[in-house]
This record gives structure tokens, sequence and C-alpha cells, in this order.
């Protein structure tokens, strides 16, 4: 699998219009992140494909499961169709970009035809039937709405090619410092000056400047960060701030109105507008399965810069917190509901950081087609085709400890039946470290109960 890790570009003067499919920033010339969602991609399979997913993301060392199994790249196709997608965070990246046309805006520039006019867009209007709701949504939240600058000393080695007496000559063998720069979005959650954003935004950062839209700027501190839901909460020694008031992400629906305020781009404090295009967007669904989150999908205009900014409602509560889009395409935004986002948050303001429960198995759902493909592929001779596949077994992981073995199929955790891994994540998220899960799991066609008691997931933070 091939993971990549958040991480910052070189600060770099205003370029000229970049190579085709960069991305660009206005003529600010901000110097910004090169920040990319971490994600595992997917990976073709000789023979057969598996939807898979582990628990946690702890890559076990390399080759494990192709000596066991004799095959490789089975702990891959994330995504069911087979389709690779290019998954980003919505902070900026690293690169300085210029001020010109995103895919979306050249959209807008292509000309109309009076032999086949394009069909009139009706605007998204509030429940009130009022079209001009976002205007006072707006003016409601904006205030507390912030952007977030971000930087840290980088320091680059020598290449070994270059470690030669001839060529130090000529240049320096002293690793070289430079400065990384980004930019995100965050929003104030208490008037005492926390502030909620996304983990990437943040992360390895040395410091973080915060600026409000009244032109106050402010040292931040970051209280904490999880980066296995992506949330982070920063402090600015300041009072009697602006704050937004919190929804419900429970209650959602696909068709409501929402709207998206954050700083894309540079492009401080933009507005864009749209609907609830899904909820319950798995993290294996979007492609980024080292995080556990539904997301909510949505069609408002989120780019690069709108990291950690709010999603909202049509009455102006915050409904989520936009981290994702997928590059390359319209339409296609994601952000962390805010239920998951304020758990989190108050999680890492009590004590820094967050422990999720950690089995350390890697699995895919089985189907009948797997199933299939398994036994002729692999001389396994699977009992049934409903359940969960253990493709991997973490060594020295609780599932180790407890005698879980590569090809066992659990069937029920806690007595819930399973089916889909993603019905496995939610039950050992919400489970107790160091509670006991009662698995019933099938192995060479004989049912045993096995206790895994889950212990803290180790994290793996971006260097």
């Amino acid at each position: 699998m091939k993971t990549t890790d958040y991480g910052f570009g070189p600060r770099k003067e205003q370029a000229k219009q970049g190579s085709k499919g960069a991305e660009e920033q206005g003529s600010r010339g901000v110097n910004q992140f090169k920040i990319a969602q971490r994600c595992e991609r997917s990976e073709a399979i000789s023979k057969f494909k598996i939807r898979s997913h582990s628990l946690p993301v702890s890559v076990s060392p390399k080759g494990r499961l192709s000596q066991r199994w004799s095959i490789n790249g089975i702990l891959v196709m994330l995504l069911g169709s087979g389709a690779v997608m290019s998954i980003g965070g919505c902070s900026i990246p690293g690169s300085t970009l210029n001020a010109t046309k995103t895919d979306a805006q050249a959209q807008t520039s292509v000309q109309k035809t009076t032999d086949n006019p394009s069909p009139s867009i009706l605007p998204v209007v509030s429940s009130s039937n009022n079209p001009n709701f976002v205007v006072g949504v707006v003016q409601k939240v904006g205030p507390a709405v912030v952007r977030i600058d971000a930087a840290r000393t980088v320091v680059a080695q020598v290449p070994e090619e270059f470690d030669d007496p001839v060529i130090r000559r000529f240049f320096s063998s002293q690793p070289r410092e430079r400065i990384e720069q980004g930019s995100g979005s965050g929003f104030i959650i208490n008037a005492g000056g926390q502030i909620l954003t996304n983990s990437h935004v943040v992360n390895g950062a040395q410091s973080v400047t915060v600026k409000l839209k009244d032109g106050r700027s402010f040292k931040g501190r970051v209280m904490g960060e999880d980066p296995v839901t992506d949330v982070a909460v920063i402090k600015i020694e300041a009072n009697n701030l602006p704050t937004v008031s919190i929804g419900n992400s429970e209650l959602l629906q696909p068709g409501e109105a929402v709207i998206a305020i954050g700083n894309p781009l540079g492009l401080d404090y933009t507005v864009t507008s749209g609907i609830i295009s899904a909820t319950g967007r798995s993290s294996s669904d979007i492609g980024v399965t080292d995080k556990r989150v539904d997301y909510i999908q949505t069609d408002a205009a989120i780019n690069p810069g709108n990291s950690g900014g709010p999603l909202l409602n049509a009455r102006g509560d915050v409904i989520a917190m936009n981290t994702a889009i997928i590059r390359g395409a319209q339409g296609l935004g994601f952000a962390i509901p805010i239920n998951t986002a304020q758990g989190i948050a108050q999680q890492l303001i009590a004590k820094g950081k967050v422990d999720h429960p950690y089995l350390g198995i890697k699995m895919a759902t089985l189907t009948p087609d797997v199933k299939e493909q398994v036994n002729s592929t692999l001389g396994i001779n699977l009992a049934t085709d409903k359940g969960i596949l253990l493709l991997d077994v973490v060594p020295r992981s609780p599932a180790a400890a407890a005698g879980l073995k590569t090809g066992d199929v659990i069937q029920r955790i806690s007595n819930q039946p399973v089916t889909k891994i993603e019905e496995v994540q939610k039950i050992v998220e919400k489970s107790q470290i160091g509670s006991p899960l009662e698995l019933q799991v099938l192995r060479n066609g004989q049912t045993t109960q096995i206790a895994v008691r889950p212990e803290p997931l180790p994290v793996r933070r971006g260097s």
C-alpha cells in the first residue's frame, strides 16, 4: 500500500502560471502548505478485487501477507468500483500559485450558444423561502470564522551522491534549513479563544498565527490534535470573541441547504453554498481508510484553504467541518460531522489527546464472489460467504494476543452480526479500552468465541 502523509511544501516566491493541473492561488502570493490528505491508494490485485480495511491503520511489516498466502497486494481495492482517486485535504498546498482560473471557474467561461441554451439553475432557498438567507447566515457567523497560518523549519540533508571530497569543494555539505508555511481555516467555539480546525492544518507546525475577520492577529497554541479523525483545537489569548452556534449533525438529510465559509486559495472569507449530497460516507468510501469518520458529502465549493472551516445549515448553525476534496472532481467535498468533531475537541481540550480503541486486524468484507475467488485463487476452503475475513493480524496486537488468525471469519461482535468492515469499525470505535469484546469467529468450519481487549491505537504522526 502507498500512504501519502501530510507535509509542508517549500517556501517560494510567487511563480508564473504553473504546469497543467496545478492548483492556483490569488495574487496575494501567500506561502502555503503542501498538504495532502493521508490516504491509502488502491492497487491492482492480479485476479480478484477485495474491498479491504484495517483496524487500525498500523501497517504490518511489508510482505507479511504475501509470505502467508503467496499473493501480493491483497490488502487493497479500497474503492468497490476499482477506480483510483486522488484524495486531498483542503488546506492550501505548499507551492505558491498564481491567480488563474480553477477548473470550477473555467466552466463559467464556456461560451453559451443561442441554439442550445443552458437550462436556468434555481438558487438554493431555505425553508423560510428567503432567497437571500445566505446573507443573514454570513453576517451572523462570519466574524467567528478565522484564517490559520502555520509554519515550521525543515532541515534538508545533503544527498549521498554529493558526499564526495571533490564535490564538497564546490557545494556546501552542511544541512540547509528552510521555512515552510501553509494556510487553512477554523472557527471559534469559545469566547475565551478556543478554535476548532483540522489536524492536517497544524500538524507539525512550530508556529501558528490566527487572523480574525476584524483584522486582529493572535499567536495560536495547539491544545491538541487527533490525526485519526483529523480534528485539532487551537487556543489564542483573547476574550469576548464572537462564536459559532453548534447544530446537530445526526439530524441531517440529503438535499438540505448548506453554506461554507473559509479561505480557499488565499482568498480570505469566501462564501459558497450548495446542498448536502449524502451523509454517512465511510472513510473507505472516499479512499482515506486511516481515518475513523463517517463524512458528510456536499456540492458546496470547497478548495485548498477551506480545511477546518465551518459547513453551516440555513439557520447558521455549524453542522460539519470542511476537510477533504477529490482532486479533479467537481461538487465532491467532504466534511466531518460536528457531533464527531465536537466530541473529539472536548477530549483534546481536557487531556490534549484522544485514545482510540485498537484491535490490530486487517480485514475484508466477505461476499459470495470474494469467497469463490479466495477459495480458487488461494486454495482456502471458506465455509461461508458472509462476515468479515481476516487478511492479516498485526503481531503483538490485542488481536494476536487473543489468538485471532489470518483466515478467520468474524460473524458477530458483542452479539451483533457484522457483514461489512464499516460495522466492525464503528463497534470497535465505540468500545472501551481494556473492556473485552466478544467475537464469534468461524475457523476451519468450526464456530468459536474469542474475547479481545482493545488497546489504545498507536498513532503515527506526519513528520
